[in-house]
């Protein structure tokens, strides 16, 4: 029998508030291959990063390694619109950061999402009002397109949305 290639990948962001002014993200990968987790803590108002954390656990060369000196450069940066841009102007865009930065990412996606709930808990409860309502929303903050998977280019919520927005 042929061998069979076998590959599954877990990713979860957690956020949750330490106390009334900071919030913590730590968003997790898990697959064949590696383990890794990126942990921020973010302090409102202005919510600045003001520490972060980064690990391998599990890798597959086998090895462990705390990357939290490699990440410091964000600490102070304020998650909001041109976050992504500021991570890789700050990070870079090497191989060997995409992961770490994919992570970082999630973790401010995450603080973003918690901030905004109570925005997107006035949506319509109708799949039409729904959709106009994301739409709407969207085309007033370009940024948010495919910052998650509802706001993603193939959702159905962003059908109709007209090309050229990028959100990058």
């Amino acid at each position: 029998m042929a061998e069979i290639l076998c590959f599954s990948r877990n990713r979860c962001t957690t956020v949750e508030a330490v106390d009334d002014r900071i919030t913590r993200s730590i968003s997790r990968v898990q697959d064949t291959a590696t383990e890794a987790e990126v942990e921020i803590l973010v302090q409102a108002p202005d919510l600045e990063i003001i520490a972060i954390r980064g690990a391998v656990q599990r890798s597959a060369a086998g090895e462990t390694r705390d990357f939290s000196a490699e990440l410091r450069p964000v600490i102070g940066a304020r998650v909001g619109p041109g976050i992504k841009k500021i991570i890789r102007g700050l990070l870079g865009e090497t191989p060997l950061l995409e992961t770490w930065t994919a992570l970082l990412e999630e973790c401010c996606n995450g603080v973003i999402m918690v901030f905004t709930k109570e925005v997107l808990l006035q949506a319509p409860k109708d799949r039409d009002g729904e959709r106009d309502f994301f739409l709407t929303m969207v085309r007033a903050n370009p940024r948010l397109y495919n910052s998650c998977a509802a706001l993603a280019a193939d959702s159905p919520l962003m059908a109709g949305l007209e090309t050229g927005i990028s959100g990058k």
